[in-house]
């Protein structure tokens, strides 16, 4: 996701990336330069499905942990290995996707407690910005629109590494995550539990496993 840019999201395999300085002045010891092996995954890329996911965690009744993901999306992505500033990217989900692996439990989350599917059908990531922030590690600020509430998010991202499959594709990796609190975006289901606590926590951990394939020039 940091090679998030202008591109598609997608999931995992890997090297890595390094300190970035600051132009003009002396390195410092914290400072972090990217790593110039990057500068040749510098395109646009695109999801491979099949390796990816997005989903998300939350805590249920205050004891376990309910997992998911949004089986259709869309996105777009671009990455620039010598200056990871100006990637990009841009991610639309399917409210409706929405797999928990428990029917009943889905049926109720693309109700209008939740994602409100049938007026909302898509939730939206838009990149805004992007920075080194250390070894193999990026920081991709962005805005998520939820239920038609738009609020600024932090991912972060850590690369995972580039190879060439035995199929000559060239893919790279990422992992990303971020937690939101879901009642700033409208989700704001609150059934209690006897002891008082939150049957559905506020808090909800989004992950992002990305694999993407480097999109092949469009015949002219």
């Amino acid at each position: 996701m940091n090679l998030f840019s202008r591109g598609v999201l997608s999931r995992r395999q890997a090297t890595s990336a390094a300190p970035e300085g600051t132009a003009g002045s002396p390195t410092s010891p914290t400072a972090v330069l990217p790593d110039p092996a990057l500068a040749d995954l510098t395109g646009e890329w695109m999801i491979d499905p099949a390796h990816s996911r997005i989903g998300f965690s939350v805590r249920h009744a205050m004891v376990t942990t309910v997992r998911g993901c949004f089986t259709e999306y869309e996105s777009r992505l671009y990455f620039d290995g010598r200056d990871p500033a100006r990637s990009r990217a841009e991610i639309m989900l399917s409210t409706a996707s929405v797999d928990t692996g428990v029917e009943q439990r889905d049926a109720h989350l693309v109700h209008r407690d939740f994602l409100d599917a049938a007026r909302y059908p898509h939730m939206r990531f838009t990149s805004t910005s992007v920075q080194l922030a250390g070894d193999d590690l990026y920081r991709m600020n962005g805005d998520l629109t939820i239920k038609a509430v738009t609020r600024p998010v932090v991912l972060e991202l850590a690369y995972i590494g580039h190879v060439t499959d035995p199929f000559g594709y060239e893919r790279v990796g990422f992992d990303g995550t971020t937690t939101i609190n879901r009642s700033e975006w409208g989700l704001t289901y609150d059934n209690r539990l006897a002891s008082g606590g939150a049957m559905v926590s506020e808090k909800v951990r989004l992950q992002f496993d990305i694999a993407a394939i480097r999109a092949l020039p469009s015949a002219g």
